[in-house]
């Protein structure tokens, strides 16, 4: 007796939009690997169909639950690829899993996923918020207009400016408001104090320091102030010497040692006095 040889029924055709959906969706076509081979196997509570008795002529019988699994899966393929809007009421979640957007026709991310992914985040930064400026006094004012004045016509320390403004009448929190006011270079201010002084006078250079630190200048301050001027010392001690002869009479070693008390080395102290002809 002839048997007729077993073969499996043709599979149907699937477009390609199907094919990018099962490509770009991994987990939707596991599932429908799942699904597929449960029904060849006969799988699920209903009996497995007979084997086809003739090639071409029988195809194997899907049950109607199976059939339902069939669809439901097919829904979700064409939703992922975009053939078919989402609707969530017909998302199966337990058969295909949770709901991620679709990958457009042609298995390509849709304008709004693609934008999502390649469009660069821009963090955005706060602009700094402008504290609201706090309106003066009158005495505040009039301090910060009195210690422009003093600084625009000589050259101060901060304490001494505050000493003037006191002494003009200001209290102590109004005076040190008008010269915190004025935001100055201190290590300037002495520097042109310093300048003031070698225009009036002759000063040693730790002479010259010793005063400005009076003046309420820091040690540091008042070190940059004079260094700043590039004295030459021995001539500043020959002008000192000549300051001194012209007020008394002096013997070399005397002037040279009253030099010395001025601050002025030894060696500048000779070049001064022998400079004045002694």
């Amino acid at each position: 007796m002839y048997t007729p040889e077993y073969v499996p029924a043709p599979r149907s055709r699937m477009g390609r939009g199907k094919k990018a959906g099962l490509i770009g969706g991994g987990v939707l076509a596991g599932l429908a690997g799942l699904v597929v081979v449960g029904i060849a196997a006969g799988g699920g509570d209903e009996t497995p169909a007979a084997a086809p008795v003739a090639a071409m002529t029988t195809t194997p019988s899907i049950s109607a639950a199976n059939q339902e699994a069939i669809d439901k899966l097919q829904v979700c393929i064409d939703m992922t690829v975009g053939t078919r809007p989402y609707d969530p009421t017909l998302w199966d979640t337990t058969l295909c899993g949770e709901y991620h957007g679709n990958l457009g026709s042609a298995g390509q991310p849709t304008t709004e996923a693609a934008e999502a992914v390649t469009e660069p985040t821009t963090e955005v930064i706060a602009e700094p918020t402008t504290e609201p400026t706090e309106e003066l006094t009158v005495s505040q004012q009039n301090a910060v207009d009195t210690a422009a004045d003093y600084l625009s016509s000589s050259s101060f320390s901060r304490s001494g400016l505050i000493k003037q403004l006191k002494y003009e009448g200001f209290s102590t929190k109004d005076a040190t408001f008008g010269v915190n006011a004025q935001k100055a270079d201190w290590n300037e201010q002495a520097a042109g104090k310093a300048a003031d002084y070698l225009e009036s006078s002759s000063f040693s250079r730790s002479g010259l320091i010793k005063q400005l630190k009076f003046e309420g200048f820091s040690t540091k301050q008042a070190t940059f102030g004079v260094n700043a001027q590039n004295a030459n010392w021995n001539d500043q001690a020959a002008k000192k010497a000549a300051d001194y002869l012209d007020s008394g009479s002096f013997s070399r070693s005397e002037l040279i040692r009253q030099l010395k008390f001025e601050g002025f080395t030894t060696k500048q102290a000779t070049y001064g006095v022998k400079k004045v002809g002694l």
